[in-house]
């Protein structure tokens, strides 16, 4: 006969309310407990009856994630981590992009299949802070990154500013100067949320150094792809704008940037040193490999499923503002391995 619940408590010696808790990925459990409860369900091969379990509880042990772009580099490992992080506790993810679109972006939170699902996941890129009422729904809503921020949500972000004066102070420490910023407008022309967060940090850092504020160094772009980032380059190269150093406020960006740094005979890092952001898998097969802030993705993707879990089980408790640590992420395009 299959193994029951029951049966798991018994084995590792907890309460059946425990192991109900790790089984349905509540995060108020000590790791020694969740530990013994894994152990005991691998060795009786637990599996749980999803139908059953979801009509006790009402629930369907599905979740939503709407992010912008599957082809996103950042996008896409993310939501690989939110499915893998969900399978972890039982539960699936049903995955839409919404193309930068406002109209999808609301369908996401207000659409019909909202009904099947417990909650959802979203990555807003044309909403904003203005249209905060759109993300009051009945069914629970944790919001990432920086285009909507409300007291009535669950919030979940990396520290934009913060990593991003980290990364010019970085160069800075390089004994860098002139350091062109690639990408300050989001994609589609969005003048505010990440973009705008990544280059007051370049702002600030260049301030605190007391190295003057250069607009021309500062590059707009229409998306966030590889190809843009080769014509920024081009554009600085073209008008003879010197410069020492690139901050792209994404990988791919720097991606793109390292590929036209190449074209154009330059060495990377001695002429030009280059970071991103995002630490993406890709970035150690670049030539030269790329540095990178790693802003937290893997954490951000944890603290996303574990706040929306929490807020199923505990729909009354006051809405979280998370955010997660960063690191620079050292590779060869800003210092030569010895």
């Amino acid at each position: 006969m299959a193994a029951t619940l029951r049966d798991v408590a018994r084995l590792a010696g907890v309460s059946f309310r425990t192991v109900s808790n790790v089984v349905n990925g509540y995060q108020y459990i000590s790791d020694t407990t969740r530990s013994k409860v894994e152990a005991a369900i691998e060795e009786l091969n637990y599996r749980p009856n999803y139908s059953a379990r979801s009509l006790r509880l009402g629930r369907s042990n599905l979740i939503g994630l709407a992010v912008p772009a599957l082809t996103q580099g950042y996008f896409a490992e993310l939501t690989s981590e939110i499915i893998d992080t969900a399978r972890a506790r039982g539960i699936i993810v049903l995955t839409e992009q919404t193309n930068l679109s406002r109209e999808l972006e609301i369908d996401a939170l207000q659409g019909s299949r909202r009904q099947i699902t417990d909650g959802l996941i979203i990555d807003p890129i044309a909403l904003t802070s203005e249209d905060a009422d759109q993300f009051v729904t009945q069914r629970p809503v944790v919001v990432l990154g920086e285009n909507v921020f409300s007291p009535s949500v669950d919030h979940v972000t990396m520290k934009n500013v913060e990593a991003a004066a980290a990364a010019t102070e970085y160069l800075i420490g390089l004994g860098r100067r002139r350091i062109a910023l690639i990408g300050t407008t989001s994609p589609g022309g969005v003048t505010m949320g990440t973009s705008a967060l990544r280059t007051q940090g370049y702002r600030q850092a260049l301030a605190a150094h007391g190295i003057p504020h250069d607009p021309v160094l500062e590059l707009p772009v229409g998306v966030w792809g590889r190809e843009d980032g080769v014509a920024a380059i081009r554009s600085l190269i073209k008008a003879g704008t010197p410069f020492d150093a690139v901050f792209a406020v994404t990988d791919l960006l720097a991606l793109g940037a390292l590929h036209e740094l190449n074209a154009a005979g330059l060495d990377i890092p001695d002429d030009v040193a280059v970071i991103g952001f995002d630490d993406l898998s890709d970035d150690v097969y670049a030539t030269p490999s790329l540095s990178s802030v790693d802003a937290g993705r893997r954490s951000i993707a944890a603290l996303a499923v574990d706040t929306l879990m929490d807020r199923i089980a505990n729909p009354d408790r006051p809405p979280v503002y998370r955010e997660v640590d960063f690191a620079i992420v050292e590779r060869e395009s800003t210092r030569r391995h010895s």
